[in-house]
């Protein structure tokens, strides 16, 4: 046995050696979280989102802006053999003078809700920044795991060789044979097990960060950059999570709204202006007909005063003061789920550090009983089931540490992304900064065009 275990050591070094190269060269967390962050479908189809937003304050400031329409209208008519052709074309300028401030208050509304959407957008770029580094972490835990359940059946295989050769020469029993190949087929499953929740754990890498994982390097918590106390990282979370001020910005939005429907009830005032060409053609042409062309024009106003709209302004003023409450409702449920997410993350991080301490001794224990178990099985001490067992509890300890070397890091992020700093500024990533103000400049006071600021 001490000979075989000098050539596993050996083995384990040569792989350690082999592999140098590929790990200078691995994928970092960092890095990986930089694919995500420009590469994500789901995060691109958000930023789309609010490039779409951004066109609403567009719309709603051509409220303020005149209307021009080229009008134009021919007519035929035949009676008693006389045709009469009549036509006339021209063009009409309206121009809202007052409208109940409607347009202002839509406006207002609109520039409310770009500010949301950009905010939803920083926490879905959070969300996208955490599921990232998760899936980063589950690729690492799960091919851990996949070599431990691989290790665990090579040394099992050992074991049943072993138990063959001793019953041989009448050392063993049948029994330790049947043990030792019952817990051999037991790590067969296990591992095929393994390996189908490392090839589920890669697809997830792939679809969130837009690539494949190669080799990745290991990963630690981002201790440094977390609040000192729970109470801090609350505070943090209530003043600066992106949900919690979307929804800020969405009762903004509601207000602007119920000033909107309110204005449907105050006086409106149009201006009209217009410029047109007549044309008359009577065949046969008769004596006192005055067929040609003439010219006019024209501008006036029409003020306009509601009376009475059967109610239906009324029941929209009041639901739109309902969807105020219910806005402003809002932003203490995603305070108060903020404040659960924090806890969680933090109760959850503080956690998985006392139970990572506490699985790496319970390695160390194991592996000194199983080689103590080991030697005692060789000089008729102990039986081949004990040492079974020994093994089964070593790897229970190792796959233990790998989960909890996982949550460590994973909890850590989410703390970052419950208090709304997890960003790219806060975690250096070497990518180019997303701005949608950039977009939101381009379009918020385009009178016309029909191409896209990026051309399309």
């Amino acid at each position: 046995m001490a000979s075989i275990r000098k050539r596993l050591l050996a083995a384990v070094a040569l792989t350690a050696v082999s592999i140098m190269p590929a790990i200078a060269h691995a994928e970092t967390i960092l890095g990986a979280l930089g694919k995500a962050y420009e590469h994500n479908s789901s995060l691109n189809s958000a930023r789309a989102g609010v490039r779409v937003t951004d066109e609403s304050v567009a719309i709603a400031k051509s409220g303020y802006r005149p209307t021009v329409n080229g009008v134009g209208t021919i007519n035929y008519s035949s009676s008693d053999g006389t045709r009469l052709t009549t036509g006339s074309f021209g063009v009409e300028i309206n121009q809202m003078l007052f409208d109940g401030f409607q347009t202002k208050n839509n406006v207002r509304a609109a520039e409310a809700r770009v500010r949301a959407s950009v905010e939803s957008l920083r926490n879905t770029e959070q969300n996208t920044l955490f599921d990232a580094a998760s899936a980063y972490m589950d690729v690492i835990r799960d091919r851990q795991i996949a070599v431990l359940r691989e290790r665990n059946l090579a040394f099992l295989q050992e074991q049943v060789r072993a138990a063959q050769s001793r019953f041989e020469v009448g050392e063993g029993t049948r029994t330790d044979v049947a043990q030792s190949e019952a817990s051999r087929a037991a790590a067969i499953a296990t591992l095929a097990a393994a390996r189908a929740n490392t090839s589920s754990s890669e697809a997830i890498y792939q679809q969130v960060i837009g690539d494949a994982p190669n080799q990745l390097a290991s990963a630690a918590a981002q201790a440094n950059k977390l609040p000192g106390s729970l109470a801090a990282a609350e505070s943090i979370a209530s003043a600066e999570h992106p949900a919690i001020i979307a929804t800020q910005h969405l009762v903004d939005a509601a207000d602007f709204d119920v000033r909107v429907t309110e204005g449907a009830l105050l006086p409106g005032v149009t201006a009209r202006a217009g410029v047109s060409r007549d044309y008359r053609n009577t065949v046969p042409e008769t004596f006192a007909s005055d067929d040609g062309t003439s010219n006019s024009a024209s501008i006036g106003a029409t003020l306009s005063v509601p009376i009475y709209q059967g109610g239906r302004v009324s029941a929209q003023v009041r639901q739109s003061k309902e969807t105020l409450g219910q806005a402003r409702i809002e932003v203490d449920v995603t305070r108060d789920n903020v404040r659960a997410a924090v806890t969680s993350a933090w109760t959850q991080y503080v956690a998985s550090q006392e139970q990572l301490a506490s699985t790496r001794e319970a390695v160390a224990a194991a592996q000194l009983a199983l080689d103590g178990v080991i030697e005692e099985r060789n000089v008729g001490q102990r039986t081949t089931l004990d040492v079974l067992d020994s093994q089964a509890d070593l790897i229970d300890a190792q796959v233990a540490v790998a989960n909890s070397e996982r949550n460590v890091v994973v909890a850590s992020y989410a703390i970052l992304s419950a208090i709304g700093r997890l960003s790219v500024r806060t975690l250096g990533l070497q990518v180019a900064q997303h701005r949608p103000e950039e977009h939101y400049n381009a379009v918020k006071d385009k009178w016309y065009g029909l191409r896209t600021p990026d051309g399309r």
